[in-house]
């Protein structure tokens, strides 16, 4: 019996963890950006500034950039965006490595 209670008592504490966390979100670009950018705008000059690695890199940088070198063994792509070069995977767009200048 007390086997039984330990065992349900385990999996409600882990469940409930696991309710808890966060899901990675995509938080995109401030509506002011975004409007720049459809308008065909160049980018404000901070903003390489605000990318790392371990981050995804926002849907509308990677449409504004343009594709060096297609995906290598392990899914990583090249990408240049307004004379920056950012290292990515694919198909999650998670930054692996940030490069300044041009190619």
């Amino acid at each position: 019996m007390k086997t039984a209670i330990f065992v349900l008592c385990s999996a409600a504490l882990l469940f409930s963890q696991l309710a808890h966390a966060k899901p990675d979100q995509d938080k995109g670009l401030p509506p002011g950006l975004a409007k720049k950018l459809d308008k065909g705008q160049p980018l404000p000059p901070g903003w390489q500034k605000k990318l790392s690695p371990g981050q995804l890199l926002a849907e509308e940088y990677y449409r504004r950039g343009r594709v060096i070198s297609r995906p290598n063994t392990d899914g990583i792509i090249t990408v240049q965006i307004e004379g920056t070069i950012i290292e990515l995977f694919e198909h999650s767009r998670e930054i692996v490595r940030i490069l300044d200048g041009k190619r």
